[in-house]
């Protein structure tokens, strides 16, 4: 006879769960992306909110990295001008 301690191990799910709802999940949906080696990334609520989706994002970061590219560039010039 098993001890009540080892059942309640191994029942880890609550018993709310209602698996009748979870039949629409496609199985699957995302591994084409996984493969391809797509990062996933996390964004905080107030920062997605400004972005309706990931071309967005993209775009704005691409953006933001021809900005940093031609600041040290202009970094760069500078300091060998002043020598």
């Amino acid at each position: 006879m098993k001890n009540k301690g080892e059942n309640e191990m191994n029942d880890e799910l609550n018993s709310e769960y209602d698996f009748a709802q979870m039949k629409r999940g496609i199985r699957g949906k995302y591994v084409e992306r996984y493969r391809a080696g797509t990062n996933l990334v996390l964004l905080d609520v107030d920062v997605a909110q400004a972005f309706p989706d990931d071309k967005a994002v993209n775009d704005a970061l691409r953006l933001l990295i021809q900005v940093a590219q031609r600041q040290h560039i202009k970094t760069v010039v500078q300091g060998t001008e002043q020598s």
